[in-house]
């Protein structure tokens, strides 16, 4: 199989929209076992009402639950508890056992992870402005993050610290609306991909190179056998947010819980259209 197959046949299904703890979980479920992973979408108002009223609430938070309380703005603390929830709830619907079985930690470098598990389920978290988007997989590392297309980013600014220079200098011959379009869009790949190694805000960005594909697509501008795994989307959820998932498939596993391991460390589209690089015939990091 070539890369470009791999690529193709790694490619994203559209995001599941989960309106609230009622799912569509069936859909959330089907969609991991056709694919090997699923990305969701919600808001943290469409969960509030129901995750407060849960007496259950504590119970699923687990961990999460003194950071919960000790959060002291109430907006700050309920979008806290959703995207928790959020996961959690992602997490069982994949694994088919109920939310309260599973134990989510968090790696030394802020990557959650659910404890007990035979094999990796990987998963990643992203919140921008009302959105919470996770991505669970049980196949490969994943990576999710999201980023409203309103946002105006300083790309002089920023430049230096999310660009390679031939990233920078493809954006700077741009207009400035074409060229904060394309710099969201970039940046939500890097976060993606950098939560997906595990190393988050620890990677520079700057290090990090990305070229487009004619179709527009995004892949690494390494050439080597470990980048040609990756695969990459951005989607335009809700008319207002860049949604970039990044994935590397490693087989396919079958996590089952196990005994506890011990200590880990606690406008231009249609919606959820694929984006295309405009101009994509150029190169960004190359």
């Amino acid at each position: 199989m070539t890369g470009t197959e791999q690529r193709s046949e790694h490619r994203a299904a559209p995001p599941v929209q989960v309106a609230g703890p009622q799912g569509p979980w069936d859909a959330v479920r089907e969609r991991a076992e056709d694919t090997g992973r699923v990305v969701v979408h919600t808001t943290w108002g469409e969960w509030l009402t129901a995750a407060l009223l849960d007496p259950d609430l504590r119970t699923l938070l687990g961990r999460d639950w003194p950071r919960y309380r000790q959060t002291p703005a109430p907006a700050g603390r309920f979008a806290f508890a959703v995207s928790r929830l959020v996961m959690k709830r992602t997490a069982a619907a994949v694994l088919d056992v109920p939310p309260a079985a599973l134990d989510v930690a968090y790696q030394p470098g802020g990557r959650p992870t659910v404890r007990g598990l035979e094999h990796d389920l990987h998963l990643s978290l992203a919140h921008t402005e009302e959105l919470i988007a996770v991505a669970v997989s049980r196949g490969g590392p994943v990576g999710v993050d999201a980023e409203s297309v309103t946002r105006r980013a300083s790309f002089e600014l920023l430049r230096a610290h999310v660009c390679t220079p031939e990233e920078a200098e493809v954006l700077a011959a741009l207009p400035d609306a074409e060229r904060n379009a394309r710099f969201l869009r970039l940046w939500t790949l890097k976060e993606a991909y950098t939560k997906a190694l595990g190393q988050g805000m620890r990677r520079r960005f700057n290090a990090v190179g990305f070229r487009w594909e004619p179709d527009g697509s995004a892949r690494l501008a390494e050439e080597s056998d470990a980048a040609r795994d990756w695969s990459f989307t951005t989607r335009l959820i809700r008319e207002r947010y860049l949604v970039s998932e990044a994935y590397r498939a490693a087989g396919p596993v079958e996590p089952r819980l196990r005994p506890d391991p011990g200590g880990l460390a606690t406008p231009w589209l249609s919606p959820a259209g694929t984006l295309s690089f405009p101009g994509s015939g150029r190169t960004g990091g190359r």
